[in-house]
């Protein structure tokens, strides 16, 4: 289903490009898209290619047109995103600050935005196996809102195409593109129609190639906004030693599960904000919950678990249905319906981990860069802010010939940098344990408010924090109960997860023989449980030997596996664009 729907779209996408296309590539901006072939591929080319319609990316889409229209000035915009639809792989809690919607779209209250609940009371818990104690909360969501984002980026789409943005869901950015001196010139998209064994089928459709249109003494432009652990975004990174040049430390993330269920009416307590800390994790494992009331008796419930966890057999979906087992979370759930589940990695990294956002030919913005502030719980709001100053950037450079440097530049004189500057010893107090953790947090958010004279460091890497496995005990998780806990399948079924079945596996192992020869016999195969849709297991071979089979259909898209495998073993690449989750309330 979802390859000829991308084979359609394409046709459709060409259709479009083919209407309006110049026999060369444009040499300045506004002229809109143009079409040509490139090494075998069609090739299109934009003033400026943003990967990613998310929070981020559509920001800086929208932005831009709004400077070209108060310029009296015409860039061509471009959005590609690998969902079926905008919104389809987007997931967050999520309790929305709308600093930066309100400087970027000030009468959006008056445009029918997704935005409607309030939060109406905000309580913080500390959990045992058994009580909830009631805590001093330390957020401030006075005047925030609880939200669906993929909800609020479909609008955002909306907003951007009014403004002539073209978004083009169903297409998975899987290549970058270079020129001779080594500066990106935009991405390509991946073929589709390969089936497994690697021949084309009779749908197959070549990638389509999108250049940003090259001017001199500007070059061209490519924002990447791919959300949390980007795949093309990592490998900028990497290849350009970004990090170094940034904040100079590695990033940090945890995995997020979610549920949205729709309860009875008496336990609906609309605009409700409560987060949790403690059971059901160790101690010595950072992470919490939240339980958000939405509007039409829905209520939205997650688990977040840092992913520097150090038990191998400790396994985030199975804490997640234990958490719901708590008495105070049970009886809310109980007599209720779950109707979606998801899951996806956020950055924990913050101040410490933000990378230097620019390369030859573009900018990282958004949770491909990181900028969640963890002690809020919120990234959405730093990440439509840093994809309105990329696009500030981007229009001085392509109008006014500026540099994009002026994007770093404005970055750190921003409220991003204030605002992440502040919680930057938050999440690395945990390093030391759940209890000095609170501790030193508390010293933080009411003493130095922000302003401690010292900055803590990351721990080790989220890959190299787990232990081997014959220093802990296996955890024997109870078996679901099929009305409030529920076993993968079951919660897949609602997270819409689909891909062609007959496609190469995206989820690739650098090497093949890792797993049985590290991974089973020191971790006792982790994957199988770090893996919040059982994409990994271990199956017996005709000789009865395990080997790891990928169920690479299942995958949720949440990248928990390009992060915590052992050896970095497991390397996420996008499969065929429209591929994965489905979310619509997330």
């Amino acid at each position: 289903m979802h390859r000829a729907i991308r084979a359609a779209a394409a046709a459709a996408w060409r259709a479009l490009s083919s209407a309006r296309a110049s026999p060369s590539p444009p040499r300045a901006p506004g002229w809109g898209a143009s079409r040509w072939l490139c090494s075998g591929r069609e090739a299109l080319s934009y003033d400026v290619v943003i990967v990613g319609a998310g929070p981020a990316g559509l920001a800086a889409a929208i932005r831009l047109k709004q400077l070209c229209r108060a310029a009296d000035a015409d860039l061509s915009v471009c959005v590609l995103e690998k969902g079926s639809e905008v919104g389809a792989h987007v997931l967050s809690g999520n309790v929305f600050e709308p600093r930066a919607l309100d400087e970027l779209i000030p009468k959006w209250r008056q445009e029918d935005a997704p935005i409607r609940v309030s939060v109406s009371s905000d309580k913080f818990w500390l959990l045992t196996k058994n009580q909830a104690w009631t805590l001093p909360s330390p957020f401030d969501n006075k005047g925030n809102y609880v939200i669906s984002l993929s909800q609020l980026v479909r609008w955002l789409a909306t907003k951007a195409e009014e403004l002539g943005v073209e978004v083009y869901p169903g297409f998975a950015a899987s290549e970058i593109l270079y020129d001779e001196n080594q500066i990106v010139t935009g991405v390509a998209t991946n073929d589709v129609g390969i089936a497994k064994d690697g021949t084309k089928s009779e749908t197959f459709q070549p990638g389509v190639e999108l250049r940003g249109i090259y001017l001199e003494n500007a070059g061209r432009m490519t924002l990447l906004a791919e959300g949390c652990r980007g795949s093309l975004s990592e490998k900028i990174i990497r290849n350009h030693k970004l990090r170094e040049r940034g904040q100079g430390q590695h990033q940090t993330y945890a995995l997020g599960i979610k549920e949205v269920w729709e309860i009875e009416e008496g336990k609906h307590e609309r605009g409700s904000v409560i987060h949790t800390v403690g059971w059901p994790l160790d101690m010595k494992t950072y992470g919490g919950s939240f339980i958000y009331h939405l509007d039409d008796r829905q209520l939205a419930i997650g688990l977040v678990v840092a992913l520097n966890y150090q038990n191998p057999f400790l396994s985030p979906y199975d804490e997640f249905q234990k958490f719901k087992q708590h008495p105070a979370v049970r009886k809310l759930l109980e007599g209720g319906t779950a109707i979606q589940y998801g899951a996806r990695t956020l950055n924990e990294g913050g101040f410490q981990s933000i990378p230097y956002p620019v390369f030859p030919g573009g900018v990282i913005i958004g949770c491909s860069a990181g900028f969640l502030n963890v002690p809020k719980i919120k990234g959405t709001h730093t990440a439509m802010k840093s994809g309105m100053l990329a696009a500030e950037a981007t229009f001085k450079t392509l109008i006014e010939g500026s540099s994009m440097e002026l994007y770093w530049e404005n970055l750190k004189r921003s409220w991003i940098w204030e605002e992440l500057h502040k919680a930057r010893n938050y999440r690395p107090a945990f390093e030391y344990g759940f209890v000095p953790g609170m501790a030193l947090s508390a010293l933080e958010r009411y003493i130095f408010k922000g302003k401690s004279p010292y900055t803590l460091k990351h721990g080790k890497p989220d890959h190299e924090a787990t232990d081997a496995a014959n220093l802990h005990t296996p955890i024997q998780y109870p078996k679901p109960d099929g009305q409030i806990t529920f076993d993968v399948p079951t919660s897949l079924y609602r997270s819409n997860t689909n891909h062609e079945h007959d496609q190469p596996s995206h989820l690739r192992l650098r090497d093949p023989t890792v797993p049985e020869r590290i991974n089973l016999p020191v971790y006792a195969g982790p994957e199988s449980r770090y893996c919040p849709a059982r994409v990994y297991e271990y199956v017996s071979d005709e000789k009865g030997d395990p080997k790891l089979h990928i169920n690479a259909q299942n995958c949720l898209h949440c990248k928990a596996c390009d992060i915590k495998d052992p050896k970095q073993n497991i390397e996420w690449t996008v499969p065929e664009g429209g591929g994965g989750p489905g979310y619509t309330v997330m």
